[in-house]
């Protein structure tokens, strides 16, 4: 196989090292901004010819392309500045970073599994030499099954080819026919069997407006699983959106038939699986009807009692709430912060869309309540997700809308600001501080009119049995008061009202 570079004499690169994030338009799309490139290597393996195929493999479902312009190197580079790095550049051809976002959990970051499968570096067809063209000058554009979904150019780039040799040299020699790939602009989304991706790289601007052709690639169906001896393919809602690109792009796939709806995981055998919630269906049964209260006394005699998120209150009257919770945190605003973190799908939107069914949102906004956390679309976005409800230590942005959806929220009250004022979305899924109250990823969530409390879920099913108990208890005093019963010795009950409780349980039991 050649690679379109044989001409250069270079059959196979030595290295193939590829930037993760480098066009202000993918930055944006991803809503995080990298201060310095960063790298990944790809094995040699990974190359693939133009007019190849590359293959989705059996129990896959996210199979991305990246068009992207490749450097490849002439002469040897080691500690060259930014300004002579383009020099070190003998030619440039077209690459097609593919890869496969199922397998991303399993790298935690190297990209070996996920981007080093066999095909997953198409390259070429031909190698433009550089000679007299200047490193702004080069246009990447990706086309699927015809249609032009990639088309930027150099001249945008956060991070410049010259700049790109320099701070690889510092780390490590590039030799004569390494390949560099220097990221890919917006649009990169998955392709499913039956798809064909071409990737053409030009310089329209130059003398004779040199071309390295299409390189094209077709996806192919495979067969073979993996086994159950390495890491198996994970997918979730998140993935979904990152690797098509946005909400409204998998949405629109999805009504195409190309891709598989959100809260809707890919089946397959190796799939792991969610942990069992301990809140079962015998719990929610003990603790319907429980107050708040009751259950903060049971935690009380086990110690807990920082457990209350304070200063908040439910949006209905009457509203309760009980679940496992789902965190968000916020951290204080910073211009610097807001701009790397606050756009894109950032974490406030990752929350939403990813909350499942019978969670709790349980956000930290350092109990500020001079802006909104929660709007009426993310609120809405929750309750068709199935969430059990939302609580912020901070304010509800369009509460009069909020209202009039059926999901509980519970909040310091309203106030009309947006994201950007006081708040940067920084985190998912980690132990947060709400209200005053530590919670964890999992935890029990439990609220009604009172308050809201956080029960750790070792405690929960000892916790709501005597809960209920208590409840039980505490309803049959009320009606002995009622009756006119005195309290002392009744509230909390003397031996000789215990006796007494326990006969009337008695006799209700044997009817």
């Amino acid at each position: 196989m050649t690679f379109g570079i044989a001409e250069m004499g270079i059959q196979t690169p030595g290295k193939i090292i590829a930037v993760h994030l480098n066009y202000p338009s993918r930055i944006a799309q991803r809503g995080r901004t990298p201060k310095h490139p960063s790298y990944f290597l790809k094995p040699a393996s990974s190359l693939a010819p133009t007019g190849g195929t590359v293959e989705r493999p059996a129990g896959t479902e996210l199979l991305a392309f990246e068009g992207e312009i490749a450097l490849v190197i002439g002469a040897p580079a080691r500690r060259v500045s930014p300004e002579d790095g383009w020099k070190h550049v003998a030619a440039v051809t077209a690459a097609n970073d593919l890869g496969l976002y199922d397998l991303r959990s399993a790298d935690k970051g190297s990209n070996l599994r996920n981007k080093g499968g066999d095909g997953y570096t198409p390259i070429g067809p031909r190698a433009i030499p550089t000679e007299g063209i200047s490193a702004d000058a080069w246009r990447v554009r990706t086309w699927v099954n015809g249609e032009l979904v990639q088309d930027d150019s150099s001249a945008t780039l956060a991070f410049p080819f010259g700049q790109l040799v320099a701070d690889l040299s510092q780390h490590l020699t590039l030799e004569t026919g390494d390949v560099i790939l220097t990221g890919t602009p917006a649009g990169s989304s998955v392709v499913v069997p039956g798809d064909v991706v071409e990737v053409e790289v030009d310089a329209p601007n130059a003398p004779g407006a040199p071309s390295t052709g299409r390189l094209v690639t077709t996806v192919t169906q495979g067969t073979t699983p993996f086994g159950d001896f390495g890491s198996q393919p994970q997918v979730d809602d998140l993935q979904r959106i990152e690797a098509w690109g946005s909400e409204e792009e998998h949405a629109a796939a999805v009504e195409a038939g190309r891709a598989t709806p959100l809260s809707a995981p890919l089946e397959s055998e190796g799939e792991a699986s969610r942990p069992e919630s301990p809140l079962t269906d015998d719990i929610r049964a003990q603790l319907d009807g429980v107050a708040v209260a009751t259950v903060s006394a049971a935690l009380r005699k086990r110690g807990y009692v920082d457990v209350f998120i304070d200063g908040v209150h439910p949006n209905h009257e009457g509203d309760t709430i009980l679940g496992t919770a789902k965190t968000l945190r916020f951290i204080p605003f910073r211009p610097d912060l807001f701009a790397a973190h606050g756009g894109g799908f950032n974490a406030q939107k990752r929350a939403f869309d990813t909350v499942n069914p019978g969670e709790v949102l349980v956000v930290e906004a350092r109990g500020v309540p001079e802006t909104g956390t929660v709007g009426d679309v993310l609120a809405l976005r929750a309750q068709v997700r199935g969430a059990a409800g939302i609580v912020t230590d901070g304010g509800v942005r369009d509460f009069a809308a909020v209202q009039q959806f059926d999901i509980p929220v519970f909040s310091q009250g309203a106030h009309p600001s947006v994201l950007g004022r006081r708040h940067v979305p920084w985190e998912v899924d980690v132990t947060i501080g709400c209200g005053g109250a530590a919670v964890q990823p999992g935890d029990i969530i439990m609220g009604d009119r009172d308050g809201v409390i956080v029960i750790p879920p070792a405690l929960i099913a000892e916790v709501a049995a005597e809960a209920a108990a208590q409840e039980e208890a505490d309803a049959w005093v009320a009606e002995q008061v009622a009756a006119g019963a005195p309290v002392d010795g009744l509230f909390p009950m003397n031996a000789e009202w215990r006796a007494k409780y326990e006969a009337a349980r008695a006799q209700k039991a044997e009817r």
